[in-house]
């Protein structure tokens, strides 16, 4: 914390503008709350506020961690939410959309907006969710989105239908399951960094996500960059962070 920053602080302390407590927080960069720390200072470190992960977290837990980072941020998201904890958060905070396809919670958003298109893409409907899960997280990160949908190499000319779409953007993501084949053919037809998403969907020899996720990791297209399986949020995040790199460079 800079020095002009702590005196603030100090100052509004002294005029009975801020506990103690929170005082303490804002020094340290995070409060404790017994069952979590909620982390103040990321933004600052990363350009982004911490993304809460529902997944595991009891509806009081999320909405506790939900008010504090609204408070200091005035923007929050909530991964892999289920609904119990998205009307838990909703019962305090109305103006909370909920998705349930992607299960993403989320209030306000970024006033940043980049001018480069994140564009993503789903092999098959199947993959709706996860692809889902990548786009709303880069809009709500700052980032126009175009959604091509249902354009695995089943049907590879319902991929090259949008060749001058996807050569147009900024950033892609490919959210593919079975053999994952739709990152290689991508990255083989654009010159800019390629996201590729494995899920777990897919046949018995699929293993839950593993086919596809050594298929895109061993591909031959330069570019390809491989997150975790069903992991569309660190997609979406990983292509607003190259927004972020591009606009501060």
């Amino acid at each position: 914390m800079s020095g002009h920053r702590l005196q603030d602080v100090l100052h509004r302390v002294r005029e009975g503008r801020m506990s103690v407590e929170k005082a303490e927080a804002e020094i340290r960069g995070f409060e404790d709350l017994g069952f979590g720390k909620v982390d103040y200072a990321r933004e600052k470190r990363t350009g982004y506020p911490e993304v809460i992960f529902g997944l595991g977290k009891t509806p009081d837990q999320v909405l506790a961690i939900f008010a504090r980072l609204y408070e200091k941020h005035g923007r929050v998201m909530v991964t892999r939410a289920e609904r119990e904890t998205a009307e838990r958060v909703q019962g305090d905070f109305p103006e909370a959309e909920y998705d349930p396809m992607s299960k993403l919670l989320t209030i306000g958003r970024t006033e940043r907006r980049f001018a480069g298109t994140v564009a993503v893409l789903s092999a098959g409907t199947a993959d709706l969710p996860v692809s889902e899960e990548a786009a709303r997280t880069a809009e709500w990160m700052g980032n126009p989105v175009e959604r091509i949908y249902d354009v695995g190499v089943a049907g590879i000319d319902r991929l090259l239908a949008h060749r001058e779409r996807l050569q147009e953007a900024s950033v892609v993501i490919v959210v593919a399951g079975m053999e994952g084949a739709l990152a290689s053919v991508v990255g083989g037809l654009v010159r800019r960094p390629v996201i590729a998403v494995p899920t777990s969907v897919g046949y018995g020899a699929h293993f839950a996500g593993l086919t596809p996720l050594l298929g895109m990791l061993t591909s031959c297209a330069s570019g390809v960059t491989v997150v975790n399986i069903d992991n569309g949020f660190g997609a979406g995040y990983a292509a607003s962070i190259i927004q972020q790199a591009i606009l501060e460079g």
